[in-house]
Formats: C-alpha cells, sequence, structure tokens
C-alpha cells in the first residue's frame, strides 16, 4: 500500500471513531437532559474516560495523528481526519465543553 493509501485508510478510521464519540456524547447529553440516566450513560462516560487517558498518554495527541503524521507532512489540523479544518483544530475544546455540560447537568440529576 502507497503512503497515500496509508493515509487514506488512517483518515476513514480516525473519521469513522470521530463519528462514534459523536454519538456517543450527544447520547449522554440527551440522557441527562432527559433524565434517562442508564449503564449506558456510565459506559460512555467510560469511554470517555479512557479516551482521555489515551490523549494524555500521547501528550493531547490521537494515536492514530502520530500514525499518520509519518505519512504527511500537511501542517494543517486536518491532515488526519475527513473534518473541515476548523472542527479539526477546535474539535477538543468544543467536545471537553460539551463533555464538562454533561457532568454538571448529571451531577444535578443524581443530587436532586
Amino acid at each position: 500500500m502507497t503512503s497515500t493509501g496509508k493515509l487514506t485508510a488512517i483518515k476513514l478510521v480516525h473519521t469513522a471513531i470521530w463519528i462514534f464519540f459523536n454519538v456517543v456524547i450527544f447520547y449522554l447529553l440527551y440522557a441527562v437532559i432527559a433524565d434517562k440516566i442508564d449503564k449506558w450513560v456510565w459506559i460512555g462516560l467510560g469511554l470517555f474516560l479512557i479516551e482521555g487517558i489515551v490523549l494524555l498518554v500521547f501528550k493531547m495527541k490521537c494515536p492514530l495523528t502520530v500514525v499518520a503524521r509519518n505519512y504527511s507532512a500537511s501542517d494543517k489540523d486536518n491532515f488526519d481526519i475527513y473534518l473541515p479544518n476548523w472542527l479539526a483544530k477546535y474539535n477538543k475544546i468544543i467536545y471537553t465543553s460539551i463533555l464538562f455540560v454533561i457532568i454538571l447537568i448529571l451531577i444535578y440529576r443524581l443530587l436532586v
């Protein structure tokens, strides 16, 4: 497989994982707003905890980004994923903020 083919495969996998985590985060948001806190909420939060640990281990970079760097010299934020550049650039800030809101609502739901 060529370098371009490998980068394309990484981008496809990275984008699929990003979509999966979007489904999880928006389910979490729905669940805490609708007060439907079930085992899937805890599983979703566990997945985000694991993702956070992985990001910490890889110095706030996705492991796929680290691997993709071997196949691209691009300095764009979306060189390793099929997202608009602005979204790839601010992805962590946007989704960490949403997760923070989810956790605040969850705490409120658990205490009230």
